[in-house]
């Protein structure tokens, strides 16, 4: 730790054994940030507090909100955005752009596979239950081809730095991964907020994500000549990221629809009613999950979906962003086989390492989880936003002792991890700054290649030592600064 970190608005920060996102560690010290920590040191507290609300105000008024559901209620609030940023050095980011592409690669392989010749189950290589029997693997998508064998059009890569400062996979998100609207408008906040801090700084742009977007989503339309009609479907106005959605519809610059607007006909073509008549849609971006998608072919009860989707995919006269199906691959059991499935179809080992997990459908790893519940993160396999995630360490014997029966009970919807130090950055806490736990969501698109977003989304755990960064659990967000 430098100077800084004794005077100014750091005075008294301490990160103890945690890797500090803005000061590093002793043995990795984060030089390639001491320009940006000299400028935060010449604000004050105050005039961090100033700037703050004033973002916050800004994302109120603007209408960034997420909806957070409890019981019988909701709320409509903004994701508490704090104006200390994330930085990674030109190095860190060489290190999660490789490992992000590398890893959505050999999961389109993956899904390709499974859907056709089913060789990495044959092999043994992934249990075939553990596919065959997962709940997102969709037996009709068997057999059907999608334009370059690109399954996962958008993927969000959860990523945490251990005390070491080494990158590590938590999670893969590929089935309607949310919050990269976020990662849009903090910088767009910070641009506007800290001029002085921003100025002269090689900082990486994000302002490029909705025409990559579009771009790769033309390049997987039937035909693929770069003049296909792409719309985004969203459940509607009630879902929790709807203001997302109208965000993205407008980077893009594309419709932004509901089931009702769509219509599939007796050629299994797709079209969007308009004023002037029915038009021909080529490409859906979709934000709801497989189950709503399509009644005829899942939910029947379902009124999000629009009739016949499946049918118009598998004529091939409709492309699904992201495919059908792609929760096969999005799913925290398979997701320890990840390496495997890496070193499987590309012969190569990985760039980004998994977090150690214990598979509870296995004896082995069911048997340690439940030796090792007061040591362990456990997880939920089929559950997303933190929902289920039982803390070990935090836990209460009564707390441990119901998880044991539940795991103990149903061992396959449960994985176990150790609990990995997440790195640290300073955060704005009342009138101090303090370390408070981050990660990291880097957003990939891909049509005929991948292209990984510079940065991503900063997750931050507000409550003093808590472990869980997701905002249905009270997380926040913060800008992500990568280097030139």
């Amino acid at each position: 730790m430098d100077d800084l970190a004794r005077d100014g608005v750091f005075a008294g920060y301490a990160p103890g054994d945690f890797f500090c996102e803005l000061f590093g560690s002793p043995a990795r010290p984060a030089d390639y940030a001491a320009t940006i920590r000299t400028r935060l040191n010449a604000l004050t507290i105050e005039d961090l507090q100033q700037r703050a609300a004033a973002a916050e105000r800004e994302l109120f008024n603007l209408g960034i909100t997420f909806t957070l559901y409890s019981g019988a209620t909701s709320i409509d609030r903004i994701l508490p955005f704090d104006v200390i940023p994330r930085v990674l050095s030109p190095a860190d980011w060489a290190t999660i752009e490789s490992g992000v592409v590398q890893r959505i690669t050999a999961l389109n392989l993956f899904l390709h596979d499974i859907y056709h010749d089913r060789k990495i189950l044959k092999d043994g290589i992934v249990p075939a239950g553990l596919v065959l029997q997962n709940p997102n693997y969709r037996p009709q998508m068997e057999g059907v081809d999608v334009p370059f064998g690109t399954y996962i059009h958008i993927c969000g890569t959860d990523i945490v730095r251990n005390e070491a400062g080494e990158f590590r996979v938590l999670e893969d998100n590929g089935r309607t991964p949310s919050g990269v609207s976020y990662v849009l408008e903090n910088r767009r906040m910070m641009l506007r907020a800290f001029p002085d801090l921003t100025a002269g700084l090689d900082l990486k742009s994000v302002s490029d994500y909705g025409p990559r977007l579009e771009e790769a989503l033309q390049q997987v339309a039937p035909g693929g000549d770069g003049d296909a009609q792409v719309v985004l479907l969203s459940p509607g106005v009630y879902n929790s990221a709807y203001f997302e959605h109208v965000f993205l519809a407008r980077e893009m610059g594309v419709p932004l629809v509901e089931g009702r607007d769509l219509f599939v006909d007796e050629h299994d073509c797709v079209y969007m009613k308009t004023t002037a008549g029915p038009s021909r849609v080529d490409v859906i971006y979709r934000r709801l999950n497989d189950d709503f998608l399509d009644p005829e072919a899942f939910k029947p009860e379902s009124m999000l979906g629009v009739p016949g989707l499946l049918r118009a995919c598998r004529a091939g006269k409709l492309a699904l962003a992201n495919a059908i199906g792609t929760g096969a691959a999005d799913d925290k059991a398979v997701y320890a086989y990840v390496p495997r499935i890496i070193k499987y179809y590309l012969d190569q080992e990985p760039i980004l390492q998994n977090v150690k997990t214990h598979i509870c459908r296995e004896p082995e790893g069911l048997a340690y989880t439940l030796d090792h519940l007061e040591e362990l993160v456990v997880k939920p396999v089929n559950e997303a936003g933190g929902y289920g995630v039982v803390v070990g360490p935090h836990a209460s014997k009564a707390e441990l002792a119901a998880l044991r029966e539940t795991v103990a009970a149903d061992p396959a919807t449960y994985i176990s991890q150790p609990v990995v130090k997440l790195s640290v950055c300073p955060t704005l806490v009342g009138d101090r700054v303090e370390p408070r736990h981050v990660d990291l969501r880097p957003f990939a698109v891909t049509g005929r290649s991948t292209w990984v977003l510079p940065g991503g989304l900063t997750r931050v755990a507000l409550p003093r030592g808590s472990l869980i960064v997701n905002s249905s659990q009270g997380g926040g967000s913060k800008d992500t600064w990568v280097l030139g």
